[in-house]
């Protein structure tokens, strides 16, 4: 991790992403990158990997990505999200995951993300707003 990663972001890390072996790359306000290995538990019926592992990447990553942003107290949740599949992930590639703002508002932030293949290829763009909201713990 260099200096300017987010070690709060690292440590963001949930027990789901962690059972899909997803690692931070990246963690800063310029640049969040997370990558999963295509493994068997991960593939559809085609050997290629699930869309809702795809989206699941996205979603951890734009959520990082607005995790950074957060400011004290609050928390964040996906409010919507929609994705377009473009080419298919094989079993024992890497899927790399790159969120950019395309608005950085007060109670909303809505992200692209862009799913690359380990040759560098767009195989999936996701785009999510996060719901920016005050965290209250139960109780």
């Amino acid at each position: 991790m260099t200096d300017d990663q987010n070690p709060a972001a690292i440590e963001a890390h949930s027990p789901y992403s962690e059972s899909l072996e997803m690692q931070v790359v990246a963690a800063t306000l310029d640049e969040v990158v997370l990558r999963m290995p295509v493994t068997r538990s991960l593939t559809n019926r085609n050997g290629v990997l699930h869309g809702g592992a795809i989206m699941s990447l996205a979603d951890h990553a734009a959520g990082t990505a607005t995790h950074l942003r957060l400011p004290q107290g609050a928390a964040t949740t996906t409010l919507e999200s929609k994705t377009n599949f473009l080419r298919p992930i094989r079993l024992g590639d890497v899927a790399e995951a790159r969120p950019r703002p395309l608005h950085l508002g007060r109670t909303t932030m809505i992200w692209q993300t862009d799913i690359l293949r380990g040759d560098g290829k767009l195989a999936a763009v996701v785009i999510q707003t996060q719901l920016v909201l005050e965290w209250k713990e139960p109780g």
